[in-house]
């Protein structure tokens, strides 16, 4: 026998030996074992990456509706300023007109009250000088009675 022969008879002894301790049966339930796990976590990521996807979805459609509220929130921000705003111009008017009506009757009270004084005062200097002209040139009773009438007409006639 040659080393041909014996190499033949080993691989025989080999094969038979692999045989008898069922190595591929092992081999290949151990592969069937590893591509099942495999399978499971394939389909476990898959479920997961779903899930994800949802979640994404969900947290940008609440983005959106936050969104979408804050800028409802500043459209009615801009509305109540702009209501505000023109609520206070209006007081505001309201006040200046008050104000200006005040000051023109205070205005008008101040000049009709001038206007008084003059003619009292007026009155008091020619009843003074119509006193003193009189009481020159007319003496006596009837210089007193004339007197007093032209004091009465002068009073009537500057009030």
């Amino acid at each position: 026998m040659d080393a041909s022969a014996w190499a033949l008879v080993g691989l025989v002894i080999f094969l038979g030996l692999v045989a008898y301790f069922k190595i591929p049966a092992t081999v290949g339930a151990s592969l069937d074992k590893r591509a099942d796990t495999i399978r499971k976590e394939l389909e476990d990521a898959r479920r997961l990456r779903e899930e994800a996807q949802a979640l994404l979805a969900d947290y940008q459609r609440r983005r959106q509706e936050a969104v979408s509220e804050a800028e409802g929130i500043v459209a009615e921000a801009k509305r109540e300023a702009d209501r505000l705003t023109l609520e206070a111009n209006t007081a505001l008017e309201e006040m200046i007109a008050r104000r200006t009506s005040a000051a023109e009757r205070k205005i008008a009270q101040a000049e009709s009250q001038a206007i008084a004084e003059v003619r009292s005062r007026a009155a008091d200097i020619a009843i003074a000088a119509a006193e003193t002209i009189l009481s020159k040139k007319v003496s006596g009773a009837v210089g007193e009675d004339l007197l007093a009438k032209s004091i009465e007409e002068v009073k009537s006639r500057f009030n």
